[in-house]
């Protein structure tokens, strides 16, 4: 039995739902039950997997279908015996803006089910509905968490909110130096579902952070130690690939050994069972008397200003509801 075809039936076991037709050349590209992925691209060269956010059109913001088929290509990538490292990234000279609040927050009425069941809920509202799907979406950003191959983010120009969420489950990250990297939606409609700031930064730096939603820059990230290493934009490509060339010599187990360890060590500081309460939280967030203000702000004037004005630091209707 060749290569491929021990692969096809490896993933098959155990993910039955995953890849009816896998596709072998120099670049191999691998597709969800014979379909194209909607918002993710995935295809590998060497020994390196490629996972593209793939809405440029949106600055890779996230639907309904990116949590989901980032996570199917974490598994693919897990059970190709020929990759060594996977690299995420967003296409078109971005990484993520976060959840797009053009489709969760602005829209009146979906035209489908799926997207319908993930915005906010009329009040009242059930928790335990909210839960399932956020829930959902954290348990998929923590499959490159989860993954026992390391995963390299290269954050271009935004890594904002859920991008946020993605990025620093990443196992190392490199930033434009200039990009803008921060989790904005704690000032009013979100809370940090995968709840790495405070592994990463520590007590006073993450809340500092989070108290005023401040979006900080890739070079102030790698400063605070946030992040791993910025550059110049027309340098961080080179960077990366010299980095990942270099890690990928060294043999898979010996890379997840470390990653192991090191996972491990957090966790047992109470990483998962944090995730659990930021995740109800973040329900809570989206309908609280002022979340609920914030998306009706946000269909009167449309996304952008509303953004515009939560991201401000001024007073909004919001600040002081009584």
């Amino acid at each position: 039995m060749n290569s491929i075809v021990k692969f096809k039936s490896s993933v098959r076991q155990f993910y039955p739902w995953v890849t009816k037709s896998l596709v072998s050349t120099g670049s191999r590209c691998y597709t969800s039950t014979g379909q194209s992925f909607k918002s993710v691209k995935y295809w590998t060269e060497g020994r390196v997997a490629h996972v593209m956010l793939n809405r440029p059109e949106r600055l890779n913001a996230i639907d309904q279908y990116m949590p989901f088929e980032l996570e199917s290509a974490i598994k693919m990538a897990n059970f190709d015996n020929t990759v060594r490292v996977i690299l995420l990234y967003g296409a078109g000279n971005a990484f993520c803006a976060g959840y797009d609040l053009k489709l969760f927050a602005e829209m009146e009425e979906p035209s489908d089910e799926l997207t319908k069941t993930l915005m906010s809920q009329d009040m009242p509202w059930d928790p335990a509905k909210d839960f399932r799907f956020m829930s959902s979406c954290t348990s998929a950003f923590m499959s490159i968490w989860r993954s026992m191959k390391p995963v390299v983010a290269k954050i271009k120009r935004v890594g904002i909110g859920g991008g946020s969420d993605m990025s620093l489950a990443c196992d190392i990250t490199f930033i434009e130096d200039t990009a803008q990297f921060g989790y904005p939606p704690t000032r009013v409609w979100g809370c940090p579902t995968t709840a790495f700031w405070f592994y990463r930064l520590g007590l006073e730096k993450s809340k500092r952070i989070l108290f005023t939603g401040e979006i900080l820059s890739g070079k102030k990230a790698v400063e605070l130690g946030l992040l791993g290493e910025s550059s110049a934009s027309n340098q961080l490509d080179g960077i990366v690939d010299q980095f990942i060339e270099r890690m990928i010599t060294v043999p898979a187990n010996q890379l997840w050994f470390q990653k192991q360890m090191i996972n491990h060590a957090v966790e047992e500081m109470g990483l998962l069972s944090t995730q659990r309460l930021a995740t109800i939280f973040d329900g809570m967030t989206r309908h609280s008397p002022e979340g609920i203000a914030f998306q009706l702000r946000t269909k009167k004037v449309g996304f952008k200003q509303a953004v515009k004005e939560r991201d401000s630091g001024e007073e909004t209707v919001w600040s002081d509801m009584k």
